[in-house]
């Protein structure tokens, strides 16, 4: 059931964005679970994130309806109290395994670590729930999230030929063989060090 796992991880972060001036972005992450009033942001980072995004339906059946579904957002409080959400994803549980369905940032948010906070998190939730392994699957041509995947272990283990219906791309089946506590830690310390060096 969404929100059986809580989750209400504070990071406090203190980070720089290079456009084509500097800013310097000072907020509190908070990763929790999704509730039905985050539907509208989330609609509209999945639409800016994905050339196929979504139907507003789907959020709401994972939200609403689908007990084996766990999901998150990743909510940033500025210094002036805004909060916006920047993040989310959408976890099934089957059996034992830990499908990542969704996942995605604001654009105006990314490279900040952002999501991989969101996927120490949901990892941890599932492995709470009994889930040992985790899959997904991601366009071959996706380099970024691959990346962002194999630090977490996670491994390509097969292709769907001309899955993604926009542009006939390949997905890679990529699975994590065990979600270990070690790992995830290991992660967000390597994470931790490099938000301390900006």
């Amino acid at each position: 059931m969404p929100g059986a796992c809580p989750l209400s991880i504070s990071i406090t972060m203190n980070l720089s964005r290079f456009d084509m001036i500097t800013l310097q972005a000072d907020f509190t992450l908070t990763i929790r679970p999704m509730a039905l009033e985050d539907l509208p942001a989330v609609q509209e980072i999945d639409r800016l994130s994905f050339t196929l995004p979504w139907p507003a339906s789907s959020f709401r059946y994972e939200l609403l309806e689908n007990e084996h579904s766990q999901l998150y957002v990743a909510e940033a409080q500025h210094p002036n109290g805004q909060k916006t959400i920047v993040g989310a994803i959408v976890v099934w549980l089957v059996v034992d395994e830990a499908h990542i369905a969704t996942l995605a940032v604001h654009p105006e948010y990314r490279q900040m670590g952002i999501g991989m906070r969101l996927l120490i998190s949901a990892l941890r939730a599932a492995q709470q729930a009994g889930m040992q392994i985790a899959t997904l699957e991601v366009r071959a041509g996706n380099w970024a999230a691959q990346a962002l995947y194999h630090q977490f272990g996670f491994q390509v283990v097969g292709k769907r030929s001309a899955y993604y219906q926009d542009n006939h791309e390949d997905a890679l089946i990529m699975t994590l063989p065990k979600i270990d506590e070690k790992i995830l830690a290991q992660v967000e310390q390597e994470l931790q060090k490099k938000i301390n060096r900006r």
